[in-house]
């Protein structure tokens, strides 16, 4: 089998490859330039910021990508079915630029913690006006961890508008690789082919748990007047969020007469 034979196979879905394969995949990719459906066709880098124009480094990561339609460098035309847009606008969303690669690939890169600017892990987006049976490749390129459950067999989670359900996407599908061509950062590669238009599908490290939903749930053990649970508000994060504390007793010992706080 030749290596465009290969190329073309794994673009069709019908063959996924190690590691080494798939950087060679990605190497082909930038050397040739057949038609659009038999292999990935590369057609130029276009950089996006978050207000819309050219990017810089990494360093100009300073807000979510909102509704960023992604489109080929120099295309005028109208947006089509296909051309992806990508949104991190919402609570734990995290997505700061990204970068188009072909049509079938995209260069996707994280912001830094709060006040951090050194660990960049989490990532979650969403990607609507997809085509039905568009194949993809998005390399999250800016992860800080040397190492990482990706390399053990852990895999990002999925849901869409139809299937509210997190799931695990298969983890042949996923790779996590040191990269050359991103100043050697480590790369997490992942395949996924959209199986519905009208479906907005949503992308994360793994499975969310937001602040707003913890709140709730502490709010809702509160309401419960629980003998054994005591909630105060420890003080406030650098956002001004509550930071609160839990002390948890047994059932019939005041958490005002206990010395263990959780």
């Amino acid at each position: 089998m030749t290596h465009i034979q290969i190329v073309r196979e794994f673009i069709d879905g019908n063959q996924f490859v190690d590691i080494n394969t798939f950087l060679l995949l990605k190497s082909l990719m930038k050397q040739h330039s057949l038609l659009s459906g038999t292999i990935i066709r590369f057609r130029g880098l276009r950089r996006f910021s978050t207000e819309g124009g050219e990017a810089g480094g990494e360093d100009a990561l300073v807000g979510n990508v909102n509704k960023l339609l992604v489109v080929p460098q120099g295309y005028m035309g109208a947006k089509r079915k296909g051309h992806l847009i990508f949104d991190a606008c919402f609570e734990s969303g995290n997505l700061g630029r990204v970068d188009y690669i072909s049509e079938f690939e995209f260069d996707l890169f994280i912001r830094p913690d709060t006040c951090n600017p050194r660990f960049r892990v989490w990532f979650n987006f969403t990607v609507e006006n997809v085509r039905e049976t568009q194949r993809v490749i998005f390399n999250i390129v800016n992860f800080s961890k040397t190492k990482s459950l990706y390399r053990d067999g852990m895999s990002p989670v999925v849901k869409s508008t139809s299937r509210p359900k997190w799931q695990r996407l298969p983890s042949k599908n996923v790779y996590y690789y040191r990269c050359p061509d991103h100043r050697r950062n480590y790369v997490m590669s992942f395949a996924f082919c959209f199986d519905r238009e009208d479906d907005i599908y949503q992308f994360a490290y793994c499975f969310p748990y937001t602040y707003s939903r913890l709140q709730h749930y502490l709010d809702s053990l509160e309401r419960r007047n629980l003998d054994f649970l005591q909630r105060e508000q420890l003080g406030l994060s650098v956002q001004q969020r509550r930071l609160d504390l839990l002390t948890i007793t047994s059932p019939g010992e005041s958490p005002l007469c206990s010395s263990h706080a959780y």
